[in-house]
């Protein structure tokens, strides 16, 4: 019977072993000598007796289990997900449960990535070298709230373009959020946000930290330090310094607004709640 090369190399080195063993009367010292344990040497040993020099070829692999694989349909949603949205393994298992109610673990979405070829971002994706800041945090919820205005151009299904501003406040210590959308971006609404989140938030509120927006001046300040609050200003065109809810922003971009389809203002209003209540829940 002829053998592969590799198979033919395989046997050919276990062989040696066992006549090297069997050659100077010692297994322990033959097992140092070629690097091997004792317990691969009496394997190797008890397989030859019983199988000659092919039972000395490495067994293959066991074939994988179709049974255990995701099911069709389920990958089909993991591929579009990753292709379309370019999602992370574990923003695609948590986009599965809250969407579909699906449970697939971030390993399953991985394997399923990685047999489609899709483990790998596009170029154009991947994180780019930025500037190392040094990040600036406190460890007691309350003591500084970052907030912040994401402008929002949302589309109706007849293809009319809709304006929006969603307010945002977050918690520099524990990351908690609290959103509210509104139609015009001003102080007005600005100080709604802080009466808003100031009943939310089950903790004193120390510090509000704002950019210097216009929706941010002389009312909002003096609204915060009635309510006994600090309201202090970045640095102008340091947008870092505001960096967890301008990432946060991010995540809503990724993770909310670019998979959902906006119909009304009530609509939108009531999924921005369910996201909000995933976010603080569920996302580290």
């Amino acid at each position: 019977m002829t053998h592969t090369r590799k198979e033919q190399q395989d046997i050919d080195r276990k062989l040696k072993v066992l006549k090297y063993a069997d050659t100077i009367k010692n297994i322990s010292k033959a097992c140092r000598y070629f690097g091997v344990s004792r317990e691969a040497f009496y394997q190797w040993k008890r397989a030859y007796l019983q199988g000659g020099e092919k039972g000395l070829i490495n067994s293959k692999p066991c074939p994988e289990n179709l049974t255990l694989r995701i099911p069709a349909d389920i990958e089909e949603k993991i591929i579009y997900l990753r292709t379309n949205y370019h999602l992370g393994q574990q923003r695609i298992s948590w986009y599965l449960m809250r969407y579909h109610n699906i449970k697939v673990s971030s390993s399953g979405v991985y394997s399923v990535l990685k047999r489609n070829s899709l483990n790998r971002l596009p170029a154009n994706q991947r994180k780019r070298s930025l500037k190392a800041f040094k990040r600036y945090e406190k460890q007691v919820p309350g003591h500084r709230i970052q907030v912040d205005v994401k402008f929002l151009d949302l589309q109706t299904p007849q293809g009319t373009k809709i304006r929006r501003y969603q307010y945002t406040a977050i918690d520099d210590a524990i990351r908690a959020r609290v959103l509210k959308i509104y139609e015009r971006h001003t102080q007005k609404n600005a100080i709604d946000l802080v009466d808003y989140f100031t009943k939310r938030f089950p903790f004193r509120i120390h510090t509000i930290q704002t950019d210097n927006g216009h929706e941010f001046q002389s009312q909002f300040h003096w609204h915060c330090e009635d309510l006994g609050i600090r309201h202090v200003y970045i640095k102008p065109r340091s947008p870092h310094l505001n960096g967890k809810v301008e990432r946060s922003h991010g995540t809503d971009q990724q993770e909310f607004y670019q998979l959902i389809n906006f119909t009304d203002d009530i609509d939108i209003r009531k999924k921005l709640q369910e996201w909000e209540k995933f976010y603080n829940c569920h996302l580290d």
